[in-house]
């Protein structure tokens, strides 16, 4: 019987371990060296109009730069942190800076959002 009880108190622990710091990894580029990855291993990116724990990436900005969203219970870890958008909703940042992937990047290892009007950068591990 306590097997059973303790079962579900593992589970928890091991998920909140799971996403404790994000969906991220580190990728080689072939243009950039090693970048910081979200889900399927796209590039992410920072604003440079944004400022720590504030992202300014909204409506046509957030469709071509999508924001990194965090789940409600998402819990901060090291240097990822977790930002509340205007709208409520939760986005991953890293060193206080919001995440977004690039639309246009479509495979691993993509880094076409690097620059784009001088105010995109990939994010470093």
């Amino acid at each position: 019987m306590k097997t059973f009880i303790l079962v579900p108190f593992a589970l928890a622990a091991l998920t909140s371990v799971a996403f404790a710091a994000g969906p991220f990894k580190t990728v080689k580029t072939s243009t950039k060296g090693e970048v910081l990855a979200g889900e399927k291993g796209m590039t992410l990116y920072t604003f440079k109009n944004d400022k720590p724990g504030t992202s300014n990436c909204y409506d046509k900005c957030a469709t071509n730069w999508p924001p990194v969203m965090a789940a409600s219970d998402a819990k901060a870890d090291g240097a990822y942190s977790i930002v509340t958008r205007k709208d409520g909703a939760k986005q991953w940042a890293k060193d206080g800076m919001p995440l977004y992937y690039w639309v246009k990047d479509t495979k691993e290892g993509d880094t076409t959002g690097d620059g784009v009007n001088g105010v995109w950068d990939v994010a470093k591990p």
